[in-house]
């Protein structure tokens, strides 16, 4: 198997760094790292705040892996394979503990339903996201909640319908990121004193506080099952699996 995904704790920072060699995309295996990364570290006394971060200075995360895509041979597979995302959402959703998301580049498809989830997001100026899903005959159905809850209806509307670039400037104006940075090397500097900062204050106060953040997203383990549904049909239609072979075959 490509890729990894690693947990470990520094200095009372819970710290999850995912890479696959073809642009940090996310196969199902690596969705399921992802989410058991999340919750290990959630229940960890000695991390008080968790940093997701991919490796390496390209794609923050490519979304879903294509060569996964079309091997999907039946319902079942197909929905097992979209729930990743939704576990790794619904994992950062519930987690006692702030989630900071790190992206150092690009974001596409069901990446951005990570970082939609996460509850602080710092970015470069370089990075810039994009809702594919529509251009491949299928739709951001399982992230849809995650990412118009953090950008709003009209936003996540325009992300999924003009499926092309949207950069770092116009992603910190719809609130997905927090702040943004000239270098990594910048971006960096900041997290350093900022994560400290959070591991600093009240564990108990910062609990609450997710729990006013999320409010309202209670029926979202069913919610997410029924989109990964969806989608899980309309990729296993002729359609969406030609457009994907299609994309394979010009890389």
């Amino acid at each position: 198997m490509e890729g990894f995904v690693k947990k470990e704790v520094q200095n009372s920072i819970g710290i999850i760094t995912f890479y696959h060699p073809k642009g940090n995309s996310l196969p199902g295996y690596l969705l399921n790292e992802l989410e058991n990364a999340v919750v290990e570290l959630s229940s960890e006394e000695n991390a008080k705040v968790i940093l997701l971060k991919s490796e390496g200075e390209g794609a923050f995360c490519a979304g879903a892996s294509f060569d996964e895509l079309v091997s999907l041979k039946n319902f079942d597979s197909a929905k097992e394979f979209f729930s990743g995302f939704g576990k790794v959402i619904n994992a950062i959703r519930k987690s006692t503990k702030f989630v900071v998301c790190r992206v150092q580049g690009k974001i596409v498809g069901g990446g951005l339903g990570l970082v939609s989830s996460c509850d602080y997001v710092v970015a470069v100026r370089t990075a810039s996201a994009r809702l594919s899903e529509f251009s491949i005959a299928i739709g951001p159905f399982v992230i849809s909640r995650a990412v118009e809850r953090k950008i709003g209806k009209s936003a996540f509307m325009q992300m999924t319908i003009d499926t092309e670039w949207y950069d770092a400037e116009w992603c910190c104006s719809k609130g997905l990121f927090n702040r943004l940075f000239e270098t990594i090397e910048e971006m960096d500097a900041f997290l350093d004193k900022f994560l400290q900062t959070l591991a600093k204050r009240s564990s108990k106060t910062q609990t609450e506080l997710k729990r006013l953040f999320w409010e309202g997203t209670e029926d979202w383990d069913q919610l997410l099952e029924k989109k990964a549904e969806i989608t899980a049909t309309l990729a296993l239609d002729k359609t969406a699996q030609d457009v994907i072979k299609s994309l394979i075959q010009k890389r």
